[in-house]
């Protein structure tokens, strides 16, 4: 058998001699021999898919301890594993990432006079030019922003509106700030039953939910599947929603690139809704409203079809929510409007 030197072992795994040594020190990648003199390590040939495979998940940040796991599994495991330990981690970071969301905002209060706030806004929930029917909902009030997308045929309309309606009586403002993101939470489970108290034998119908809850100055963002929901602030346009999707998942894994998500065929495959799992998943988030912000909630018939440019502009150009409604519709309708679009603009005013 011949073997490669640490160099040449080096260069044929994209690796450096210092990891290579490193594996080695740990136990994840001993050399095929060692020379008893000089203390050269030298590989053999089969030991390339190892070292790739180590490579890879030390990239995707996995710890060595459990690398040293995963290695020693049969690869249908080691697969297992893997997706296993990722859900974990994108749970985590959902966590952490919430936790951060939460003390920006609560350092941002202290920072900035704070007012009591109110929304002035405009709804729109139009028909696209292929369906035959309409399976979203948009909602607006002084204290609740709300848009969903209905699946799974006629009986989506009924799901999105449900999963709306159960959001209703937080618009009573009961309960203090504080309890703002558990009341929301508990909001959602409401949801999610009413959702799946519509099913049937033949029909489980689901549907995506976005919405914002203003209490005072508090805004508590939640979101389920692919509607989205952006803030315009200071003249500048940014995505609060992470979509829920196949193709997202892909994204995330560097499987797809953002453009290759965009005209993949099942780019509107959900991986998360309302009635449909398990149980429900949404994520969560506390943020502070400011006079002047601008919030669009919308589904997908308008952000799959109408690029973010286009959204910043028609946004911004806007003298009030319902000019920028219309605006956005125009654009779906520009597009060919191939789904139904649901949009709600509502500005934040003292």
């Amino acid at each position: 058998m011949r073997l490669l030197t640490i160099g040449a072992f080096a260069r044929a795994t994209g690796l450096s001699a210092k990891a290579l040594r490193i594996y080695d020190d740990c136990g994840l990648l001993p050399p095929a021999a060692v020379d008893p003199h000089s203390g050269y390590r030298y590989y053999a040939p089969e030991q390339r898919d190892r070292a790739r495979l180590i490579a890879g998940l030390r990239r995707a940040g996995m710890p060595l301890a459990e690398i040293r796991t995963v290695c020693g599994l049969p690869p249908v495991a080691a697969a297992e594993a893997l997706d296993a330990w990722w859900r974990q981690v994108s749970a985590d970071t959902a966590a952490r990432g919430r936790a951060v969301a939460l003390l920006v905002d609560r350092l941002s209060e202290r920072g900035t006079t704070m007012s009591e706030t109110t929304f002035r806004y405009a709804t729109r929930c139009e028909t696209g030019t292929i369906r035959a029917s309409n399976e979203d909902t948009a909602y607006a009030s002084a204290a609740l922003l709300a848009v969903a997308d209905g699946v799974r045929g006629p009986a989506g309309s009924t799901a999105s509106a449900a999963a709306v309606e159960a959001l209703r009586p937080l618009e009573q403002g009961d309960g203090s700030r504080g309890d703002l993101l558990a009341a929301l939470a508990d909001a959602v489970a409401r949801a999610d039953r009413a959702v799946r108290a519509h099913a049937t034998d033949a029909d489980q119908p689901a549907t995506t939910l976005t919405a914002l809850v203003r209490r005072g100055s508090r805004l508590a963002l939640v979101h389920v599947g692919d509607s989205r929901a952006y803030l315009l602030r200071g003249g500048e346009l940014s995505r609060l929603t992470r979509d829920h999707t196949y193709v997202q998942t892909l994204v995330d894994q560097g499987r797809l690139t953002p453009a290759e998500a965009g005209a993949h065929p099942q780019r509107a495959l959900l991986a998360r809704a309302l009635g449909a799992g398990a149980e429900v998943e949404a994520d969560l988030a506390l943020r502070t409203a400011l006079p002047g912000d601008r919030y669009l909630l919308c589904s997908d018939g308008l952000s799959a079809v109408v690029e973010p440019g286009a959204l910043h502009a028609a946004l911004a150009e806007a003298d009030d929510p319902e000019n920028a409604v219309g605006r956005l519709v125009e654009l779906a309708y520009a597009a060919g409007a191939p789904d139904n679009i649901a949009c709600v603009v509502a500005d934040v005013a003292a």
